[in-house]
């Protein structure tokens, strides 16, 4: 079985890299990708974790785009993690991270809602390289009793719309793929159904994205259709996976997503990840040193 999509606590998963491979192994996935959010931190540990199960890992992260304000996530299979043009562009997008989670702390403390931003900072950096965003905020909101659960904190303070919203800065999808593909990694957009933003695939396509990702957890069987037209149309291959962040406390599930707390019920169908693989052993054979590591 194939998951290209989960996350661990460098990012804003629940599960330590070792935790998170003991529970593949135990639902039994052959192969996964980590993708965690505009960091790599885990995939050593992840790697060296899931090598005593014969378990592979695919290099992979998930970075985040801004299109017209919104949030646009974009995914990256077989990326050198080593290569520093991928390295400086992780480093910009986590530094818009920390200043966006100072911003949204600053901002509901004007609303009377206290949190320690700094102290969730100062616990990222005990993990090199890891990334901070709204899901640290939301737990801090459930720590301090301002809110009963994570969804409860996106739903009155944190998501867009609401008091404490703070618009994302940073690349477009455009600029996206154009990094994980100096990195000789392969493209795809993470979970259009729950993205919305259709419009943007042709546009893509055209930028050189590679892929759409297909099997998700919040994909119902209609959306896997859409998304399967969708990539026959615009000639992109196919990429999948649970986006396994952790069971959440009870009370705190978002609604329609218990999917994403159970791995091994969203998979990728085989040749689809065959494709996927081909296509990488394509454009890394295309890539010269420099680039390898510009």
């Amino acid at each position: 079985m194939i998951d290209l999509h989960m996350h661990t606590t460098a990012s804003d998963g629940r599960l330590t890299p070792q935790a998170l491979v003991a529970r593949v192994h135990a639902a039994g996935l052959t192969t996964i990708s980590v993708t965690d959010h505009d960091t790599v931190a885990a995939l050593a540990e992840v790697t060296h974790g899931a090598a005593a199960h014969g378990i592979r890992v695919v290099p992979g992260i998930e970075i985040t785009a801004v299109a017209d304000g919104r949030d646009v996530h974009m995914l990256g299979y077989f990326v050198d993690p080593g290569c520093e043009s991928l390295t400086r562009f992780l480093v910009s997008q986590r530094d818009l991270r920390v200043g966006r989670v100072r911003e949204i702390a600053a901002r509901l403390a004007t609303l009377g809602i206290g949190i320690d931003a700094e102290a969730i900072l100062a616990h990222a950096a005990t993990r090199p390289g890891s990334s901070v965003g709204r899901p640290q905020l939301a737990r801090a909101l459930v720590k301090a009793g301002h809110v009963a659960s994570t969804q409860d904190a996106f739903e009155r303070w944190l998501a867009n719309g609401r008091p404490g919203y703070v618009p994302r800065q940073g690349p477009s999808p455009a600029d996206v793929v154009d990094a994980v593909h100096r990195a000789g990694g392969i493209a795809s957009m993470a979970h259009p159904g729950v993205t919305q933003r259709d419009d943007l695939i042709a546009p893509l396509a055209d930028a050189g994205l590679d892929a759409i990702e297909v099997y998700h957890s919040d994909h119902s069987a209609e959306d896997q259709a859409i998304y399967r037209r969708l990539a026959a149309r615009f000639n992109l291959l196919v990429s999948g996976g649970s986006d396994f962040h952790g069971e959440e406390p009870p009370g705190s599930e978002k609604p329609g997503r218990t999917r994403r707390a159970t791995l091994g019920v969203t998979t990728l169908p085989a040749e689809a990840f065959a494709a996927l693989e081909a296509a990488a052993a394509t454009r890394q054979g295309r890539r010269t040193a420099p680039e390898a590591h510009s």
